[in-house]
């Protein structure tokens, strides 16, 4: 896209950024029932990690992760019950902190009156959940990575090709909203146009995605502004996908060298992870929509191990090697 009209706010291009979770949101996305402890349903959750503290309810708080979620199961109930008057309130206080973003207890287990007590001076929100501790603690677990991950916003275009995540990059002007047109009218998905949200995942896994007031939205000069979805149905976008591949397109310079057998990678480094880059030269006359799904066919066959460029590099070698032979 041309302008920075479409753009909603968003993190400089390369930088990182982490997106903020609330208590209240683990609430709404969860069903949650929340017992006490209202005023503190905005507090932050910083980290995806949740604790069940089985020590801290036989009194070893020297490590308490106090940042974490709390989940309380059937095992630490249990053994509170067996606590007297005076450890059960002790063991509550110290488990409410200023820190605390919330307590939830698993299947829909009665809260003790030591616990409400002490998360509304404290103000924790107390919540219950009638999941399995282990099978809520998986849930929530996924939930907060996704949200927490580390993200960054990139200028370029996204397109699911052939199951391959193409983030098609280059400059204002050179062709990249025309190309991936060109790219949707051959069958393949438009996941964003201009600006591409992106998070890391995992330590190589980088989830590209639209920003939702410019979602399904492609830009051509001249023409203006069009909806894929409404233009070439549903089927022609996707929310997101998975970024493998980075294709940047560049004006032809009559005076740089080209890669002419595809033998050298060239990586691309996207908050933590690298990705493989393509650089394509532009000028009039190449169907960039064309080549651009047939490096993405190639890439897919050079992760199956069928490296084209490899194999030819391999026969001509043999044909040298061989003709040194008959010269002998």
């Amino acid at each position: 896209m041309q302008g920075a009209h479409l753009q909603p706010p968003l993190h400089s291009v390369g930088g990182t950024d982490v997106v903020k979770v609330t208590t209240k949101d683990i609430i709404e996305q969860f069903k949650l029932e929340l017992v006490s402890g209202e005023e503190g349903i905005h507090r932050p959750i910083t980290t995806s990690d949740i604790s069940r503290p089985g020590l801290e309810m036989a009194g070893f708080f020297s490590y308490y992760p106090a940042k974490r979620i709390q989940l309380l199961g059937r095992s630490e109930m249990s053994f509170f019950e067996l606590l007297s008057v005076k450890e059960r309130m002790d063991r509550m206080t110290q488990l409410c902190t200023v820190n605390t973003p919330g307590i939830i207890l698993s299947r829909d287990m009665e809260v003790p009156t030591e616990l409400i007590e002490a998360s509304e001076r404290q103000q924790v929100p107390v919540m219950k959940t009638p999941i399995k501790t282990t099978r809520f603690s998986s849930r929530l677990t996924n939930y907060l990575e996704s949200k927490l991950a580390p993200t960054t916003a990139l200028h370029g275009v996204l397109v699911d090709i052939y199951g391959v995540g193409v983030l098609i990059t280059g400059k204002s002007g050179v062709g990249k909203s025309e190309t991936a047109l060109e790219l949707v009218k051959r069958g393949h998905r438009l996941i964003a146009d201009d600006s591409v949200e992106i998070r890391q995942e995992d330590k190589d896994t980088l989830i590209g995605s639209s920003p939702e007031l410019i979602e399904h939205l492609l830009e051509i000069r001249g023409l203006g502004i069009i909806n894929v979805m409404t233009l070439f149905g549903a089927g022609a976008v996707r929310s997101h996908k998975r970024v493998t591949l980075v294709i940047d397109l560049e004006l032809w310079d009559k005076n740089k060298h080209y890669d002419r057998l595809g033998l050298d990678e060239e990586k691309m480094k996207i908050i933590d992870s690298e990705i493989t880059k393509i650089t394509l030269p532009v000028r009039p006359g190449r169907n960039l929509a064309v080549i651009i799904e047939v490096a993405a066919m190639n890439f897919r066959l050079k992760r199956m191990g069928v490296n084209a460029a490899e194999q030819f590099t391999n026969r001509l070698a043999d044909v040298i090697v061989d003709g040194e032979h008959d010269d002998i």
